[in-house]
């Protein structure tokens, strides 16, 4: 599914994640389809990783399809519960995972960022999913750390339904430690902004999952 350059071209959050596994950034991001199957060559990493490279992992729920609509259930208007993600061909060196879910549509501030859906870091590397319905809170009991927009919690799609539906993109990210960024003590986008610089040169992995919803 192809996402018009006119609403991503200036976004920081995209450029902060192409910059987390130090690729050039493009336009449009990284292919919003489900990527290759497992086995499927991996892309070499440039500058300080050079060397490494970053393995095309799969990662699905059973909510929606890749690039289908998401249900009220996960939504704003609806029970805005998180949903349950699963993913797969993980890299050996993952020691943990960082899921960032962000709509592309919905420029914030200057129209230089995105709006921030749900930030999930130092997921443990052992972790194959998310169950649905992850709890409030900055730190969840596993260790992993939240963020949203809107404070420690999932926070649902909610885009108006005057328009086209919006692009929600969830994008996993296998590195090979943990990230030394504190849940609380910074305002959403900081907190954001703390975690993409820390993942610079230490992602291992990726994979992209997509969901489109509007109010009905």
């Amino acid at each position: 599914m192809r996402i018009p350059r006119s609403r991503i071209g200036l976004g920081i959050a995209v450029l902060a994640l192409a910059a987390a596994i130090d690729l050039p950034a493009q336009s449009p991001p990284a292919p919003l389809a489900q990527p290759p199957a497992p086995g499927a060559p991996s892309a070499p990493q440039r500058g300080p990783g050079r060397g490494r490279s970053v393995q095309v992992m799969t990662l699905t729920s059973a909510a929606w399809p890749d690039g289908g609509p998401i249900p009220a259930k996960y939504a704003q208007p609806g029970g805005e519960v998180s949903p349950p993600l699963a993913w797969s061909n993980v890299p050996e060196t993952a020691a943990s995972f960082v899921l960032v879910v962000h709509d592309l549509d919905a420029a914030t501030g200057a129209g230089t960022d995105d709006t921030l859906h749900w930030l999930v870091w130092n997921i443990p590397g052992a972790a194959r999913s998310l169950a649905e319905a992850v709890p409030q809170g900055a730190v969840l009991p596993d260790g992993s750390r939240q963020i949203s927009a809107t404070g420690p919690v999932y926070r649902g799609p909610a885009a108006p339904s005057s328009g086209p539906p919006h692009h929600y993109v969830f994008e996993l990210f296998a590195l090979d430690g943990m990230l030394d960024v504190p849940a609380v003590g910074a305002a959403p986008s900081q907190t954001r902004a703390a975690v993409m610089t820390a993942m610079a040169g230490r992602v291992r992995g990726k994979a992209v999952y997509t969901g489109l919803y509007r109010r009905p």
